[in-house]
């Protein structure tokens, strides 16, 4: 797979690069751990071209607060590997499968929440997240005839409201 904007770089030299620099901030870090590329979790227009996963002990501080850490190590990663090569990296970085556990938990808590607007009639708001986790949200009950979901708040306050949908309202 060649990367978007830069047609001489191929994914697997991307791959070898974000791995050598992830081990490299790593090392800066005074972290022991290990990073594997592997497979993208997902395929098509705008899936990361690079997925790499740190393994090791006493990983819970490259992951912070609800991911924040997290986040700021792929986005840093994503421009020196970008500055690099020329061209859009697209690498995602997790850490011993935080992203997954938690896409779930949001996935069970919008369900959980879900049925209690239905039983309730009334609207709940979550808690403030980045988009990436409010999108998941929004997905989880896209198909749910008796909620809508829509989002609150400016900037890092920005939160996912559910509410009675349509089919509720009118019973």
């Amino acid at each position: 797979m060649t990367l978007k904007g830069a047609p001489s770089v191929q994914a697997p030299q991307v791959a070898q690069l974000a791995k050598q620099t992830l081990d490299t901030l790593l090392g800066y870090m005074g972290m022991s751990a290990s990073v594997e590329i592997r497979q993208p979790p997902q395929t098509g227009e705008g899936a990361p071209a690079v997925s790499l996963d740190i393994t090791g002990d006493d990983l819970g501080i490259l992951i912070g607060r609800r991911g924040e850490t997290l986040a700021s190590l792929q986005y840093v990663l994503n421009l020196m590997v970008s500055r690099s090569i020329k061209a859009h990296a697209g690498i995602n970085v997790d850490v011993e499968g935080y992203k997954e556990r938690r896409a779930e938990a949001l996935k069970t808590l919008a369900l959980r929440m879900a049925e209690r607007v239905r039983e309730t009639g009334r609207s709940i708001t979550l808690e403030p997240m980045p988009p990436n986790e409010r999108r998941l949200v929004h997905l989880a009950l896209k198909d749910s005839p008796d909620v809508n979901t829509y989002s609150v708040g400016e900037g890092e306050s920005r939160k996912v409201a559910i509410a009675p949908g349509k089919k509720a309202q009118q019973e």
